[in-house]
């Protein structure tokens, strides 16, 4: 399986409560912000975010930085706490949209094949999974 599907990291962050009763959250290793509506929200959010953008670097072939590379201070009544984030298992859950591809296969195949009720799409992934290195039970 290719490395970059592998990456894991738990991230801290720091979450402060508004005097509206929001929540700030601060996410110090990707330099972002986001909010929520209670404690948990502000961590799912904060997940969201990192996710969102260790997918966008990966696809620019930049480097997910590693958690706790950046130092961070915190106020009095500040939360800190780590988020874990599988890049590979967000990818899926985002980024899961059908492509359209093209291909040519000779007539006498294509005959037989829908002959014999093969569905194609299933065949191309389960041979791009194949090819690729990537475990069955990794994909939807």
């Amino acid at each position: 399986m290719k490395e970059i599907y592998k990456r894991k990291g738990a991230y801290p962050i720091v979450i402060s409560k508004e005097n509206d009763g929001t929540y700030f959250v601060s996410i110090p290793d990707f330099n972002t912000f986001t909010q929520g509506m209670d404690i948990a929200d502000s961590m799912e959010m904060a997940r969201d975010a990192i996710g969102l953008i260790g997918i966008d670097l990966e696809d620019e072939g930049k480097s997910i930085p590693e958690p706790n590379s950046v130092k961070y201070s915190k106020e009095k009544g500040d939360i800190v706490t780590l988020v874990d984030v599988d890049f590979y298992e967000y990818r899926k859950k985002v980024d899961n949209k059908a492509v359209k591809k093209n291909c040519t296969i000779p007539y006498w195949l294509n005959v037989e094949a829908e002959k014999a009720g093969v569905n194609f799409s299933h065949v191309l992934q389960d041979a791009l999974i194949s090819v690729l290195g990537i475990h069955k039970g990794n994909v939807n």
